[in-house]
């Protein structure tokens, strides 16, 4: 079973693995019903919780760990588990396609499990836990566009089954969060540009954000959360359509703006 779609997914707060309040927790326990309803063989997420020197994918025989990577929650959350199985052979086939695409070093860690970028939307995506993961981590200090010739390097995974999902935040700056209703006119900006430059095929723009998009560094002071989109965008292959599938706002300048890339 060959599949079609990557995805990037907005993972917002970790609060979003028990707040039913919020319309992005609805939208991806909705997810297999309204969005993507194949059962893909192995899903590879690309978080923007794990930062690293050089490409790493975990490589878990067995259930992998669920990581609590966050402080200062709610009890409640620190008991959640998701024990997905791991896929070595995943992994195997990851640093195989990166290192025939020349990316020289390419790292391989048989104990790390599931941090929440990661396992808060599988949780609600497929809350079975019965489908194989790995993750793959991001280099911050690289630009957008190795991240999107990453997944350029990735997209013959989808013949084989694995669904390829890129989890971060179409915006990420945590010291802007508020609790009211309103949405800040800088993130707003920021997302509207986003989602009119990915609808309309703006590729190269998207990869060169921080000279193109207004309020770049206000919506990223740093990029670790915005580069799972650039994998996700260049896994979909060439001249993939890009389609918004959820857009909600949360703390003032959290947007859950999730995007659909298909090959054509």
């Amino acid at each position: 079973m060959k599949v079609q779609e990557t995805f990037f997914i907005s993972h917002g707060s970790p609060t979003l693995s028990i707040d039913d309040s919020l319309e992005a927790r609805h939208f991806l326990k909705s997810f297999r019903e309204t969005v993507f309803s194949q059962t893909p063989s192995s899903i590879l997420v690309i978080s923007g919780h794990w930062d690293t020197a050089d490409p790493c994918v975990n490589a878990i025989s067995g259930p992998c760990d669920t990581i609590h990577d966050f402080y200062n929650f709610p009890e409640p959350m620190y008991k959640l588990k998701y024990p997905a199985p791991g896929s070595p052979e995943l992994a195997a086939r990851v640093k195989e396609l990166l290192k025939e695409s020349g990316y020289e070093r390419v790292n391989v860690d048989k104990k790390r499990g599931l941090d929440h970028g990661a396992w808060v939307p599988l949780m609600l995506m497929y809350p079975d836990a019965n489908i194989p993961v790995c993750q793959l981590s991001v280099q911050s200090e690289r630009d957008a566009s190795y991240h999107f010739n990453l997944g350029k390097a990735l997209a013959p995974l989808k013949d084989e089954g694995v669904l390829i999902v890129g989890s971060g935040s179409a915006t990420h700056n945590l010291r802007t969060l508020r609790q009211v209703d309103s949405v800040a006119s800088w993130a707003l900006d920021f997302d509207s540009w986003l989602k009119d430059a990915l609808l309309s095929g703006r590729f190269d723009d998207v990869n060169a954000y921080q000279e193109k998009a207004p309020y770049a560094k206000m919506a990223h002071p740093w990029p670790d959360h915005f580069y799972p989109l650039h994998v996700a965008m260049g896994a979909a292959g060439d001249n993939a359509k890009a389609q918004l599938i959820h857009n909600s706002w949360d703390l003032h300048t959290v947007s859950y703006a999730s995007y659909k890339f298909t090959a054509t």
